[in-house]
Parts: C-alpha cells; sequence; structure tokens
C-alpha cells in the first residue's frame, strides 16, 4: 500500500543473525545514486526517548517481560519514533530507511510470544492506522544459522539474541507468513548466500519495485 506523502518508507525485516546492517547500507546507497535524499532509523529506537526503551528492552538484565508489556514498549518506542522522525522525513518527502518495524511485533510478540495478531493490529490501529511500509525487504535465514552468526560476533548476545531455538523458529514462520499474505509490499531475500549475491538481490528488487 503506497503512502501519502511524498517520500518512501522501506523497511528492513528478519531474524536474528539475518544480516540486516549490511543490507541497510546497499538500500542507502541504491537511492542516493539515484539523487534520493535518505535517512536511516531503527525500531525500537531511533529518537533518544526511544532509544532508552531500546536499553530496557534488549537488556538481558532486564529478565523475562510479559509479552503484552513488551508489545507496549515496542508500540511506544515506534510512537516516538514516527513522531519525530519517520513523518516529518516523509512529509519532506525524504525516504525512510527503518531496521524492522511493526511487522516484526507482529513476529517477535504476536507469534514468538504467542500473543495473536489482535493485540499488535489493535496498537497499529491507534499509533500508524494511515501508514504503511512501501516496500519490506525480509532476510530470511534459518535459525541455526542465525544462531551461529550470532555465536561469530564479538559482544555478548543481548536479550532477543539469548532467546531459544522454539521461539525463534515462530518468529521465523511469523514473518515468512505476513510476506505470504503481503506479496505486493514483501520481496523475500535468501539470507544463507555469501554477501555479495545479498546485495545484488536486494538492488534487484530495488531496481523492479521502485524504479
Amino acid at each position: 500500500m503506497p503512502t501519502l506523502h511524498q517520500g518512501r518508507l522501506i523497511t528492513l525485516e528478519g531474524g536474528e543473525g539475518a544480516g540486516k546492517s549490511t543490507a541497510v547500507t546497499t538500500i542507502e546507497e541504491w537511492l542516493r545514486d539515484r539523487g534520493r535524499t535518505t535517512i536511516l532509523t531503527r525500531e525500537p529506537g531511533g529518537t533518544p526517548p526511544a532509544e532508552k526503551i531500546r536499553s530496557l528492552l534488549l537488556d538481558p538484565e532486564t529478565g523475562n517481560l510479559d509479552p503484552l508489556t513488551e508489545l507496549l514498549l515496542m508500540f511506544a518506542a515506534r510512537a516516538e519514533n514516527l513522531r519525530q522522525i519517520i513523518r516529518p522525513a516523509l512529509t519532506r518527502g525524504d525516504d525512510v530507511i527503518c531496521d524492522r518495524f511493526t511487522d516484526a511485533s507482529m513476529a517477535y510478540q504476536g507469534y514468538g510470544r504467542q500473543l495473536g495478531p489482535e493485540p499488535v493490529r489493535a496498537l497499529q490501529s491507534v499509533v500508524h492506522p494511515d501508514l504503511q511500509p512501501d516496500l519490506t525487504l525480509l532476510l530470511d535465514v534459518p535459525v541455526t544459522l542465525g544462531l551461529e552468526r550470532i555465536g561469530e560476533r564479538n559482544g555478548q548476545p543481548d536479550r532477543f539474541e539469548r532467546s531459544d531455538g522454539d521461539f525463534l523458529e515462530r518468529v521465523r514462520q511469523g514473518y515468512l507468513d505476513q510476506a505470504e499474505a503481503s506479496p505486493e509490499r514483501y520481496a523475500v531475500i535468501d539470507a544463507t548466500q555469501d554477501l555479495d549475491q545479498v546485495q545484488r538481490d536486494i538492488r534487484r528488487i530495488l531496481q523492479e519495485r521502485l524504479a
């Protein structure tokens, strides 16, 4: 569904270890090469208040949260990101690249935490009823490979990266179900491929969908 603004909202989704950081750079370079002004943001996060919420959600010391509490915190951060960054940029005509958006809430809390779709949709209807991404790129990787990649990184895994395999499998299925339900918006990329091929696939999809 196109936005009602001049700018375009492009979201990047995927489970743990999917390699989204490099993909963000590829998208940004492609858009800027075509004369577009780009704004990068992420969820949860993007603004000072939302980054504080992010720290709480990702900190392993936070421990277990009630799934609904977790979902509400995600949407609280999202509301600030929309108010301060995303909506003003789209209104200016800039393209926004957002690392995760509401589809992540559906995958992680709706499917992963087994809240179901209704609470996610209810909060979406309050926070951004008029706005959907113009394009969502889903970097799909099997859970076992994603966990291997996380294990190879420097630093300690965050609260979500420490989740058990069953939770992460539900998250992956949540993403795949959403992609199947919205093929006009979603493009699924095989993130098991080498980096060069993933980047080529991203550029091809951007050319097909946005050029």
